[in-house]
């Protein structure tokens, strides 16, 4: 990377061969852009890649004493350029607060593999860092989680992950180790808390176990909605999916009912038994360490359900009602915040297809006695047909 010119008046005394210096990246050496002149920083004691120069004792003219006070000069500079490559050359995200998530019309897809950019080696610049997160939103898929994690983002002392990391259910990311997950959060300031979000922990067998290894005491984020709704959306999310990327599609009922009964094994409805999968995470946490969002009434009324999880992650309460505005083309409340207005990617609140009345009433009689163990469980009920 090439910082900005230092410029220097041609034919002063003091560089009377320069027009300007520059710093190269990586810091260790300067050259006198003019004259072609090379010298690195081995004088000032600093590490160098490159060997200084050769100096030829022949050439000892009256120019030897400008070019020596010229190096002599430039090495008693060298730490302040070093400081100026420092700031220049810090990875970018460094200095946010927290790490912006990309909305319309540049959204991060689910899934999308993450990218770490930059030279992972160099040290940040003081007071920040990358760290293992200190909340989750573990779920579930199709219950809101990615507009939890935008409005949580409002937040100044929440710093959030861009994509879903997918470490503690994927066995081939969780073989990379620990150190390759923390790679992949975003910087922080040591007031700030750190948060990742990815919806298939929910339903994993292994992420509970996984997750409760690094951080036994981590608080939890579940969101969840209307156990029928989500599979509706679940299915509307792989049927446009399957679209865009010209494969067959079957109507909904087709995978709903099999030989006249419901498909219990149909995956979307497996993911909706909230009660299978909160059992196993309860072996490993107790209740008071996984607050359970209300998708439905997040969507209604954003305020209230993200003032309760500032209080279960004893955040100060910063978001306000002026954060959000409803957007009547896109039917669903946008976020408001740092002076600019975003809304979540046109691939969220798609319109749902009609299912047929008779299947429908077969699939919420089957969730129904799911949601009632589930209620016990958490200690508390949801308006859920």
């Amino acid at each position: 990377m090439l910082l900005p010119s230092l410029e220097i008046e041609s034919g002063t005394s003091l560089f009377p061969n320069c027009h300007s210096l520059q710093l190269i990246h990586p810091p260790d050496e300067v050259k006198c852009i003019d004259s072609g002149l090379d010298f690195d920083l081995m004088c000032c004691g600093l590490p160098t890649i490159s060997p200084p120069p050769p100096v030829h004792v022949q050439r000892q003219t009256k120019t030897a004493l400008p070019t020596a006070l010229f190096i002599t000069m430039a090495c008693f500079l060298a730490p302040a350029f070093l400081l100026v490559l420092q700031t220049y050359a810090a990875p970018p995200d460094v200095f946010q607060v927290g790490f912006g998530i990309t909305l319309d019309p540049m959204d991060l897809h689910s899934g999308q593999a993450a990218n770490i950019s930059g030279d992972v080696s160099s040290s940040p610049p003081p007071g920040t860092s990358k760290r293992a997160p200190h909340s989750i939103i573990i779920g579930v898929r199709k219950g809101g989680t990615r507009a939890l994690l935008e409005m949580l983002d409002i937040h100044p002392e929440v710093a959030v992950a861009a994509t879903e990391v997918h470490f503690f259910d994927w066995d081939e990311n969780y073989a990379k180790g620990f150190e390759w997950y923390r790679e992949l959060m975003p910087y922080s300031y040591p007031h700030q808390i750190t948060v990742e979000k990815t919806p298939g922990y929910f339903t994993s067998a292994l992420a509970p176990e996984r997750i409760c290894a690094m951080n036994s005491s981590i608080k939890l984020l579940l969101i969840l909605r209307d156990p029928s709704e989500r599979v509706i959306s679940d299915y509307t999310q792989v049927y446009f999916n399957r679209l865009e990327n010209r494969k067959p599609v079957q109507a909904i009922e087709n995978l709903l009912v099999r030989n006249g009964a419901l498909n219990v094994r149909y995956k979307a409805i497996q993911r909706s038994l909230y009660d299978v999968h909160i059992r196993n995470w309860l072996r490993h946490f107790p209740l008071e360490q996984i607050h359970i969002v209300d998708g439905d009434a997040l969507i209604r009324d954003p305020l209230p359900e993200l003032q309760k999880v500032e209080r279960f992650l004893n955040l100060p309460p910063r978001i306000v009602s002026s954060n959000f505005y409803f957007n009547q083309t896109k039917g669903f409340y946008c976020i408001r915040s740092d002076g600019r207005e975003r809304c979540l990617h046109e691939s969220k609140g798609r319109p749902h297809p009609a299912v047929n009345s008779t299947v429908l009433q077969q699939l919420r009689s089957y969730l129904k006695e799911h949601n009632r163990t589930f209620f016990r469980l958490v200690k508390r009920t949801f308006d859920w047909q």
